[in-house]
């Protein structure tokens, strides 16, 4: 990988950043009845999609907004319009990515058309939005935050409408714990806007409904690369990604299977792999460090693998880093979803050797060919038996390439690395189908003491 293209400037970056930063200000505020400076966020929001398609019905919702007489169909455009204006800071990224990686990126196709499904649902969903956009963060309260319960509760148990309950829960979740909002120091008005945001786009028909449409299926040797671990207070998902072999020949292409499940705050680090471990053999198969073969395997158009014991079988032993030194290099990349193309959703699998490890104000950074490369070692999770300190110990390493604070970041999924004299790989999903690491085996051991507590309290509730 040439890190030289990702130090490059970006035409037009910072003015678009800082378009969606006056609009997330006049967010945090509430829309009920802004003020001026409010106003001329709203504003240069619309002026930066001025010449697109949204244009008009940008700057209709914004003036609408401006007077504190937007209706939901006005705050439904400027989603979109802050949507669109991350979505050319996506694209424009990804161009160095590509630069970088010297892999070819896969068409994107035009997304299936969207259904009608559970209207009513939507249109709730999209009401309490609205109301918290015209509360803002700093005037929101207890009464204004529950009244997304009633929905989520009614969405939840329909896997078309998951994606978006899930998103509704966990901004709930983190908006309650902040309550008063007029109380709080510091508001994360970049973050609760994109989930704003996102979910408001959930709500128009089609667009939030899970699991992705397939557009096909993959046949072929899966190599997992490495697994990504997301976790949030009430869910955790584990993202695999992998370099996929079709059996017709064609080429190489990264592909990604994920798995989620909703959680107790309780359940933490290794105890996440109880609550995904039983929903995806492909974990068993990246802890053993084995391909996978896929027969009629669903995928979608970007990517995803939607992902069904049925359809694969343990296949021969796969090791990650041959993976990566020998197939990654002639991959192609996946296309993005038209919702996923926002900065913080860039994750794109890469590998390093070679590099020199050293600090930057404490910072953990790898020289590539003379140019730094910050590396995210907040992101290792405790779930694993990676460390920080043998990622600054290695000397190979994969990872996802991400953009966050202005900058490109590494995130370590894997390091071949020196151990009381012996190289070793260690990974950050080692634990996921299991382990008889003693760390893990201990971690793992108080995890399931607490998820046994837990059913336990909850059957003895139940009986009364």
């Amino acid at each position: 990988m040439r890190a030289a293209p990702l130090a490059e400037a970006i035409d037009g970056l910072d003015e678009a950043l800082a378009a969606v930063d006056a609009f997330d200000r006049a967010l945090a505020g509430g829309l009920l009845r802004p003020q001026p400076a409010q106003a001329a966020g709203l504003t240069g929001l619309a002026h930066a999609v001025a010449g697109t398609p949204l244009a008009a019905r940008a700057a209709e919702a914004a003036e609408k907004a401006a007077a504190g007489a937007a209706g939901e169909d006005h705050l439904v455009a400027l989603a979109a319009a802050r949507a669109a204006l991350l979505g050319s800071v996506h694209d424009a990224l990804m161009t160095r990515v590509e630069e970088a990686t010297g892999r070819p990126r896969a068409e994107e196709s035009a997304p299936p058309p969207g259904g009608q499904h559970a209207a009513n649902l939507l249109a709730a969903a999209r009401s309490w939005l609205s109301d918290l956009a015209r509360a803002g963060w700093q005037g929101m309260d207890h009464d204004v935050v529950s009244g997304s319960a009633q929905v989520v509760s009614a969405m939840l148990p329909d896997p078309a409408l998951r994606r978006l309950a899930t998103l509704l829960d966990g901004l709930a979740a983190e908006l309650a714990a902040s309550c008063p909002g007029a109380a709080l120091d510091r508001v994360p008005a970049r973050r609760w806007a994109d989930l704003w945001s996102r979910g408001m786009l959930l709500t128009l028909p089609g667009a939030g409904e899970a699991p992705p449409t397939a557009a096909g299926t993959a046949t072929g040797r899966l190599l997992p690369l490495g697994v990504d671990l997301h976790e949030h207070p009430t869910a955790a998902q584990a993202q695999v990604h992998a370099v996929f072999e079709p059996a017709d020949g064609t080429a190489p292409r990264l592909v990604r299977a994920s798995v989620a499940a909703p959680k107790p705050d309780t359940v933490v680090g290794a105890g996440l792999w109880q609550l995904l471990r039983p929903h995806m053999s492909l974990l068993a198969a990246v802890s053993e460090g084995r391909s996978m073969e896929l027969a009629g395997m669903p995928i979608t158009s970007w990517g995803d693998l939607v992902w069904s014991g049925e359809h694969a079988r343990p296949g021969e032993p796969a090791d990650a880093f041959v993976t990566a030194r020998v197939a990654l290099p002639t991959a192609t990349d996946a296309a993005t979803a038209p919702l996923d193309r926002h900065p913080a959703r860039i994750a794109v699998p890469v590998f390093l050797e070679g590099y020199a490890a050293g600090r930057d104000d404490d910072a953990l950074t790898f020289s590539v060919a003379g140019h730094p490369l910050a590396v995210d070692t907040d992101r290792i999770p405790a779930a694993g038996p990676l460390t920080p300190e043998a990622v600054a110990a290695s000397g190979a390493c994969i990872g996802l390439l991400r953009w966050d604070d202005g900058a490109f970041r590494l995130q370590p999924l894997a390091v071949e690395t020196t151990v009381r004299k012996k190289a070793v790989a260690l990974h950050a999903g080692g634990w996921a189908g299991g382990t008889a690491d003693k760390a893990g085996v201990k971690a793992e051991k108080a995890a399931g003491d607490a998820v046994a507590a837990l059913r336990e309290r909850a059957g003895r509730l139940l009986r009364t």
